[in-house]
């Protein structure tokens, strides 16, 4: 694809896969309990990373737009497959869904207004919203006509 984004390779020998994005390099692999290498994180921990990342960005943008005291943000994530039955505040109330637990803490000497401020900004950054949204995934063979 021209001008992509992100172009993932790999040898479908096995699991690992390298991911270039620009100048940058990452890899990407699965636990050998599932027949990996365990040579890099899996994609869903890069999954949860992207959210982590683009919380604590957004949170930190917001408080030194404000000059307020926040010193450090750190989250903590975790994913997890759930019975839907068992999410009350699920729209799908059949099979398994995806839960993503986020825990934020921030560092500083905050009122609590502020830190009632930067959770709720938390929840606005643009990859919560686009995980929240509706997406639209294209996919087709290189090389064949676009649809």
């Amino acid at each position: 694809m021209e001008n992509a984004d992100v172009v993932v390779r790999g040898d479908a020998k096995g699991f690992r896969q390298e991911v270039v994005s620009g100048e940058h390099r990452l890899t990407v692999d699965e636990p050998v309990a599932v027949g990996g290498t365990d040579a890099a994180p899996g994609p869903y921990e890069y999954l949860l990373a992207a959210l982590g990342a683009c919380t604590s960005m957004t949170v930190g943008l917001y408080a030194r737009t404000r000059k307020w005291p926040l010193e450090n943000v750190e989250v903590s994530l975790r994913h997890q497959r759930i019975h839907a039955k068992d999410c009350a505040d699920c729209e799908t109330k059949e099979g398994m869904l995806h839960r993503i637990e986020l825990e934020v803490q921030l560092s500083g000497d905050l009122t609590p207004e502020q830190r009632a401020k930067l959770m709720e900004i938390a929840h606005k950054c643009p990859v919560h919203r686009t995980l929240k949204g509706e997406i639209d995934i294209k996919l087709r063979e290189a090389g064949a006509a676009a649809a």
